[in-house]
């Protein structure tokens, strides 16, 4: 398969779909990145790497660190996490209260922001330090040693992360949350301002698309079966209400963030990776959507 020619092709044609978007500005310092970056990253099973555009450049990876945490905790508790936790797409924004509130503090899906937050608490349990373990895993997954928090990005998401402050004490007043209110958000916060790179991201994702084993090393992260529910919640919830419409317009299992990243998979095939800042209303990036699509239709690959 062409896949070099192919992400070539696909840079061009999103080209001008710039400006189609607008960059996350709820979180200050993301509104500070500049618009205009397009990166995209594909690796296969046996490594071999594809790139076009900004894919070495690092950016906040935002929601698609809820993937990491998530592993973590199924590797520790496996399918109890689900008695906290739904499995159903949420069909309505992220960051939703008047879900949470209707459905008496328990989250629809672990990838929803209230859901993420309840996955925080339960990998708290486990590992007494959650930022450093979630680090540790992900500098595993991608081989790169020197991924980092940004300490920009966590501070600015503090600061006016009083949606997310809401959404942990319902949690807490529902007996949903474990630990102290202040320390999920904390750790939550860290998580969400990973910086990591289209290539990082994709190798990432790897295992996912070997049945829970990591190819560089042959170690097994999850069982097939997990492996397999937890591409399941990624097709049906991984881009909040608008994840029907990626199934529908790609058909990859995958994970959004407010940063413009989106990382998916085909499974025992590849990963990949791809960053526009540019977001739609539903937090997607644009051109990463439109650049998914294209990459499904002009390889005839996906899971359908």
């Amino acid at each position: 398969m062409p896949y070099q020619q192919i992400l070539e092709d696909i840079a061009r044609e999103v080209a001008p779909l710039a400006g189609a978007g607008k960059v996350a500005s709820y979180i200050p310092e993301l509104a500070k990145v500049p618009p205009g970056h397009f990166g995209m990253a594909l690796i296969t099973l046996d490594g071999r790497l594809y790139t076009t555009g900004d894919a070495h450049e690092r950016f906040s990876v935002q929601s698609i660190s809820k993937v990491f945490t998530l592993s973590l905790v199924i590797q520790h508790i496996g399918e109890r996490l689900f008695e906290r936790v739904g499995k159903e797409p949420s069909g309505n924004p992220f960051n939703s209260l008047v879900q949470l509130e209707y459905e008496q503090g328990i989250p629809r899906n672990p990838f929803i922001n209230a859901g993420a937050l309840v996955v925080t608490d339960e990998l708290m349990r486990h590992q007494p330090d959650a930022k450093a373990a979630v680090l540790d895993f992900v500098r595993r997954l991608s081989g790169t040693p020197t991924i980092q928090y940004d300490p920009a990005v966590a501070a600015s998401e503090r600061q006016t992360g009083f949606t997310n402050a809401a959404l942990a004490n319902y949690l807490k007043s529902h007996r949903n949350l474990y630990h102290d209110v202040d320390q999920v958000l904390d750790a939550y916060f860290h998580h969400c301002s990973l910086s990591m790179s289209c290539v990082e991201l994709a190798r990432s994702f790897l295992f996912l698309a070997n049945h829970g084993v990591l190819p560089a090393t042959g170690e097994r992260l999850l069982s097939a079966s997990q492996a397999k529910r937890l591409n399941a919640i990624l097709l049906s919830c991984g881009f909040y209400d608008e994840a029907g419409e990626f199934a529908f317009r790609v058909g990859l299992p995958g994970k959004s963030g407010v940063g413009g990243g989106i990382a998916a998979l085909m499974p025992g095939r590849w990963a990949v990776a791809v960053w526009s800042p540019e977001i739609n209303r539903h937090g997607n990036s644009v051109r990463g959507m439109k650049a998914l699509e294209l990459l499904t239709t002009l390889s005839g690959e996906s899971i359908f």
